[in-house]
């Protein structure tokens, strides 16, 4: 029988040391935190989002999403704009500093990926573990959880 105690510290653990690791490179190489880089890659990929739909990816609070979009705009890297539909909203974008740096970022993130995982198990493997996770949070969502 799997201990399940030991799992949660295993996903746990690795979570924090590679979230610190790939936190730690962002900041040396592109002067980029990882939340702020979770954030410009999730508007790079959702244009016409708003703090509200960034919130709900990340499962975080809307006011916590907020901070993180203030940060990222007073460096320059993405402005709000009215929403067309809805006045009590706005719309957040990249500024085109904001792309260059997230696209620059997104290289350095993949490559310690692969360094750290990628290169660490193979891809069969990778690819279950990926299809467990996925099954996993499904069930944690739809639980309320």
């Amino acid at each position: 029988m799997v201990d399940l105690g030991r799992l949660h510290q295993d996903l746990a653990r690795v979570e924090t040391e590679l979230w610190n690791t790939l936190d730690a490179r962002l900041r040396a190489e592109c002067g980029l935190p990882i939340t702020s880089f979770m954030v410009m890659r999730f508007l790079t990929r959702h244009p016409g989002s708003r703090i509200q739909d960034i919130s709900q990816e990340f499962a975080i609070t809307v006011g916590g999403t907020s901070k993180v979009v203030d940060r990222i705009e007073a460096g320059g890297f993405c402005r709000r704009r009215p929403h067309p539909h809805d006045r009590r909203s706005a719309i957040v974008e990249l500024t085109p500093d904001g792309e260059d740096l997230v696209s620059r970022a997104v290289t350095v993130f993949e490559a310690e990926l692969e360094r750290r995982i990628g290169s660490a198990v193979a891809e069969q493997s990778l690819a279950q573990f990926a299809a467990t996770l996925s099954m996993l949070r499904t069930a944690l969502s739809s639980n309320g959880g």
